[in-house]
């Protein structure tokens, strides 16, 4: 296992529309981004109310990186590419247009 393994937690709500797209957005990204350098974890809170209020989970879908650390958030159903990047520290703010994204 390489030590630049990603651990990532997706919080759901249920199998919503939202929740496939986000499904299928960040198994896109993680495919085209990482090469097989992750493990995606999909978490529906409804059958696992305490695993979301470990995390503190106060909005689904939320995406979580684990590993490497820093833990970072993202929320939303991850249709943003650049956003997901930045959130997952895959690209500098300088490289993803951040100004666009908020983020100062």
């Amino acid at each position: 296992m390489s030590n630049n393994k990603y651990l990532l937690k997706l919080f759901i709500t249920g199998y919503t529309p939202q929740a496939d797209r986000a499904i299928k957005n960040i198994n896109s990204i993680c495919k085209n981004e990482l090469a097989g350098g992750y493990h995606l974890e999909i978490i529906n809170i409804l059958e696992n109310p305490q695993l979301a209020e470990g995390e503190r989970i106060i909005a689904t879908p939320t995406l979580i990186k684990v590993l490497p650390k820093p833990s970072r958030r993202v929320i939303g159903d991850l249709s943003n590419t650049k956003k997901v990047l930045l959130g997952l520290d895959l690209v500098a703010v300088n490289d993803s247009e951040g100004e666009e994204l908020g983020h100062e």
